[in-house]
């Protein structure tokens, strides 16, 4: 009896002593923080501040960095998000606030101490440079740290707090720029990620830059910009680079003017006036004056159009791996609410494209509802986002950088019996209620395929975190393949290894080697290059 008693005692200390175990602790160059440990035993630390709160004076300035602070700062809640307005109806963030003061980071990691100089991962969240969150569950990053990478996710400011140029603004930076806040922002995290990514385990020479959709358009801007060569040694692309007619940058005086024309619509043209604005209140006048967030060639971050820095071969000469969905967009994006005939069809294309509209027509046939169905789908997808991300691929590969590519064609599962009349939006969103069933006429069933930003959760092996859909084993088989071929491409620069099949780089002069990533991932050459070219020429001709 008394050895089952001390037996018991045993395990009772063992597990009073597992709880009561210390949070993780480490310290950067502001302080110490204290994270928590999640059931894996990956530890996390959330809502670091990378920059100064960007706020009073500070609105529509570069970010500063941040302050030291004394003793212990928790870091177990995520940082609030940025402004923004509840625009996609697939974000969920897990930021308890909105507000203003909104610079801040988010780590995972699974080293257990700070000598073991794991491999990097930084991204950066979508939403179009109006909307998104460092938080959102599907960017999370325990599984791939698991995986043995360190993970940050980070904030960055958006639409008018992040993209609002004017000349007076222009006139008080010592840089002679404004506009590019939220870009930023995100190159000033990359400056504290490498000044302190080895506190938590992390290579500061070995960080890899990822993003999709608003989050890609970002990854190929800090590959153009001078101010963050040096700070990444890899980039991934999920849809999106800043080519015509994908959020391009416009010149800076454009910029200027369209902040002019913002302060007119409000009767302030004043800087310190517009500035103390309250934040909500000035989220409100943007979206009700329909600010357009875009990027300026400022002459500090954009030296000029990033498509001309890639075109000039002066971007970070680093490993790519970059790719799209099968089906980013639905026909209905192209159709415009009109029913997919060949007459409705040909048509828009010939309102779209004028006299090109022939060539057009044979790129993108449509002489079928099926075939309308097929074009129409390809033809907005193209226009919206993959012909800009094919480009960056192209012209990426021939610096003789490794340059691999990939289609995302996994299509999600249907949606939960318990969403109801819920169905998906035109850019992977999701429409609730009453609003689902407003289609009028009826209009045939889209193609069947990948929509824009179905990837993440796979990719990043987050599809347990999205509740909406009734995923199965293939699902959760093609996420473990996906994470592990990012996860090596983040590693070693190769998303290969002897488990996986074989991923074959694009190589320079060549056309691109293609990688479905399905249940049975396979290449194959590329097969729409003309229409890539035929977009290429039509969008050049618009300069």
């Amino acid at each position: 009896m008394i050895k089952k008693y001390l037996v018991f005692a045993v395990v009772l200390q063992f597990s009073i002593s597992a709880f009561a175990q210390k949070a993780p602790q480490t310290k950067v160059e502001q302080g110490m923080l204290e994270g928590i440990t999640l059931t894996s035993g990956v530890a996390t630390y959330r809502g670091v501040p990378f920059a100064l709160p960007p706020v009073g004076k500070l609105r529509w300035a570069a970010p500063l960095p941040p302050t030291k602070w004394q003793g212990v700062r928790k870091a177990d809640k995520f940082g609030n998000n940025p402004m923004q307005k509840a625009i996609f109806g697939d974000m969920s963030f897990r930021a308890e606030n909105m507000s203003e003061d909104c610079l801040y980071l988010n780590v995972w990691t699974p080293a257990k101490t700070p000598a073991e100089k794991l491999p990097v991962l930084v991204y950066f969240y979508g939403g179009g440079f109006v909307a998104g969150d460092g938080s959102e569950n599907r960017y999370d990053g325990e599984a791939m740290a698991r995986k043995g990478v360190v993970v940050v996710t980070l904030n960055y400011r958006l639409g008018i707090f992040g993209f609002f140029a004017h000349p007076g603004l222009t006139q008080q930076s010592d840089k002679k720029a404004s506009g590019n806040y939220g870009l930023l922002d995100q190159n000033a995290a990359l400056l504290w990620v490498k000044k302190n990514i080895a506190a938590f385990g992390g290579n500061p020479d070995k960080i890899t830059i990822a993003g999709e959709s608003a989050g890609s358009i970002s990854v190929y801007a800090q590959m153009a910009s001078p101010l963050s060569k040096g700070l990444i040694a890899g980039a991934i692309g999920q849809s999106g680079a800043m080519i015509n007619p994908t959020l391009d940058a416009i010149p800076l005086r454009e910029g200027e003017a369209n902040g002019v024309k913002f302060g007119s619509a409000i009767s302030i043209n004043d800087i310190e006036k517009l500035r103390a604005i309250p934040a909500q209140q000035l989220l409100d006048v943007a979206a009700k004056n329909n600010f357009n967030a875009k990027a300026v060639v400022d002459g500090y971050f954009l030296t000029k159009l990033p498509s001309d820095i890639f075109k000039a071969g002066d971007q970070s000469k680093v490993p790519l791996m970059v790719g799209w969905t099968s089906a980013e967009v639905p026909y209905q994006a192209f159709m415009q609410g009109q029913y997919p005939s060949p007459a409705n069809y040909t048509k828009l294309v010939k309102e779209k494209f004028a006299e090109r509209a022939d060539e057009v027509l044979k790129l993108y046939p449509g002489k079928t509802e099926k075939e309308v169905i097929k074009s129409a789908t390809a033809l907005a997808s193209d226009n919206f986002i993959v012909y800009s991300t094919w480009k960056w691929a192209d012209e990426h590969k021939n610096t003789g950088q490794p340059t691999f590519v990939y289609e995302f064609s996994k299509p999600r599962p249907p949606m939960k019996e318990e969403m109801g009349d819920a169905k998906a939006g035109l850019a992977g969103g999701i429409i609730k209620g009453g609003d689902a069933k407003k289609e009028e006429p009826k209009m045939p069933e889209p193609l069947v395929g990948a929509s824009h930003a179905s990837d993440i959760e796979y990719v990043l092996g987050n599809l347990e975190t999205n509740k909406v859909y009734a995923w199965t084993s293939e699902d959760y088989k093609v996420s473990e393949l996906s994470l592990n071929y990012f996860a090596n491409f983040i590693k070693t620069g190769n998303p290969n290894s002897g488990s996986l099949p074989d991923w074959p780089v694009s190589k320079q002069a060549l056309d691109l080697n293609i990688m479905d990533l399905n249940i049975h991932p396979k290449f194959h050459k590329e097969t729409n290059r003309a229409r890539y070219l035929f977009l290429d020429s039509y969008y050049n001709s618009k300069k």
